[in-house]
């Protein structure tokens, strides 16, 4: 009987909630942005996509503009396909579009002490704080050895293991997350980590990044798991259990370690450290939990998403293969592998970085912002409570800004004097305002000493099938809040002896 009473109850709720939603904004003066028809009370649930959204908004903006606005059941949408529409609200009016809507799904999860869902507010502050501590360019020089040895692994991996180059790539950014983050390094697929990292990233992709019916109207998590609308919040409670371990698992191993004398230098044993001789709150070691788990689940999964893009980019445009080989060879020569003191000799390859991030965004629509006042903007109202989408996929694909911007093109950032076109670097890749992402500069410093490592020691061609026809790979991409290839077969092989005698050099010191 009290379950009954229960379900009635939370059902007029969402009755009720629907009707203020659906009228809160009568009467108001401004026109809200244009978007396409929708059907009365549920709005454009039946337009909205299934697969690829950020390409049928970038479509959608050609006929409506760059700002385009979106209902569900009376709940407001507002999708940014331009660089200035983001700048202008984003950055310029950041006290009003920092907050992170109800991301319901993933607190299910368990996620929500971590930087990206955390609405905006004191706990926010701190977080960003530690994290802006740990990743400034300064700080992340300190993290360049740790990048060199992945990186050398990765690349004995790509040659001992062809057919492979995905799982590697992954371990790749995995590795380098948790040595940071935790002290630990991963030498093979068999490491509990990489376990806890694979489970992590199916659990991010399958959260809805704020879009679900769940997110919109929260009450349905309280519902049976057999009510309409009710799937995600069944989604989200079927991974806490990896989330959990996320934060539990290291944090328990570190500090054991600790305890022993053996603990490694690392972001986890130096905020352990530094509150020695305390007892810590509940709170301030759900934000120890929080911010490391953060540096793992931000540092993996769309690194790893940037350098599958950089190898599918290779099969498709050899020659900018060829020409970041012979960049590489001229610059770092054949006796050394390159470093990070090579960043400045190497601009092609720098072009390479950005344009990985321009071509095919890791996360193409970015996770939601929160408008919290009524906002007008160009003469149309952007209501309070309004989902607020950056379309950085749209943005990659503005012709005013970049020539033929589906294609490939690293040139296109170099400057005109040097035989490029002089265009933008991308900077909608990494988010906007107080919520763009800490991480950035190590993220681009891990994608740059990759492309650069791989360009002096590794071949990359397309695989053939078995009447020995290459094998051309489709430009599929799987979605969620990140954006990465579909599975496709490439060719992996070493350039010469003496590159590979060089990296198995540079394992053999690995501790």
């Amino acid at each position: 009987m009290d379950s009954v009473v229960l379900q009635i109850s939370l059902l007029v709720s969402l009755t009720g909630g629907l009707w203020y939603a659906l009228n809160k904004h009568v009467g108001k003066a401004l026109p809200l942005p244009p978007g396409p028809p929708a059907d009365p009370l549920i709005g454009h649930l039946r337009l909205f996509p299934k697969a690829n959204p950020e390409l049928v908004f970038h479509e959608w903006a050609k006929t409506y503009g760059d700002i385009v606005h979106l209902s569900f059941f009376g709940r407001s949408v507002v999708v940014l396909n331009s660089l200035e529409a983001a700048i202008d609200l984003l950055e310029k009016k950041s006290a009003i579009y920092s907050d992170r809507p109800d991301l319901v799904v993933y607190d299910l999860m368990g996620w929500t002490p971590n930087l990206p869902f955390l609405p905006y507010g004191e706990r926010f502050k701190k977080h960003r704080a530690i994290f802006h501590s740990h990743f400034i360019p300064e700080a992340c020089v300190d993290y360049q050895h740790v990048q060199l040895q992945n990186v050398h692994l990765l690349v004995e991996g790509l040659m001992k293991n062809q057919g492979h180059h995905d799982r590697l790539l992954s371990r790749f950014t995995t590795s380098i997350a948790i040595r940071i983050a935790y002290g630990h390094q991963i030498r093979s697929d068999d490491d509990e980590y990489i376990s806890i990292a694979n489970d992590c990233g199916v659990a991010l992709r399958q959260g809805g990044a704020g879009g679900t019916l769940v997110d919109l109207f929260p009450s349905l998590q309280y519902f049976p798991s057999w009510f309409p609308g009710t799937y995600f919040a069944n989604v989200g409670r079927g991974w806490k259990w990896a989330i959990n371990k996320l934060y539990d698992y290291p944090f328990d191993s570190v500090r054991k370690e600790m305890a022993e004398g053996i603990a490694q230098p690392s972001f986890l044993a130096a905020e352990l450290e530094a509150a020695a001789g305390r007892e810590l709150s509940k709170e301030e070691v759900e934000d120890i939990k929080g911010v490391a788990g953060g540096i793992f689940a931000g540092g993996t999964e769309t690194t790893w998403s940037s350098l599958t893009v950089f190898f599918l980019a290779m099969l498709l445009y050899p020659e900018c293969q060829k020409r970041g080989q012979e960049e590489v060879d001229r610059v770092v020569g054949k006796h050394r592998l390159p470093s990070f003191d090579d960043i400045e000799s190497l601009p092609y390859v720098n072009c390479v970085v950005q344009e990985i991030f321009r071509w095919k965004p890791a996360i193409p629509l970015g996770i939601p912002h929160r408008c919290t006042e009524d906002d007008n903007y160009r003469g149309m109202l952007i209501p309070k409570g309004s989902l607020v989408f950056a379309n950085a996929r749209a943005m990659a694909l503005d012709p005013s800004t970049y020539k033929d911007p589906s294609v490939f093109d690293p040139a296109r950032f170099l400057p005109e004097t040097d035989g490029g076109r002089g265009e933008p670097l991308f900077e909608p890749a990494f988010g906007f305002g107080r919520r763009i992402c800490p991480g950035r500069h190590l993220a681009n410093a891990s994608v740059f000493i990759a492309v650069a490592t791989i360009f002096a020691t590794l071949n990359i061609s397309k695989a053939k099938d078995g009447d020995g026809l290459e094998i051309t790979p489709n430009l599929v991409f799987e979605t969620g809040l990140t954006s990465h290839p579909k599975p496709f077969p490439c060719n992996v092989v070493c350039r010469s002896e003496g590159t590979a005698r060089l990296i198995q050099e540079a394992v053999d010191t690995i501790d």
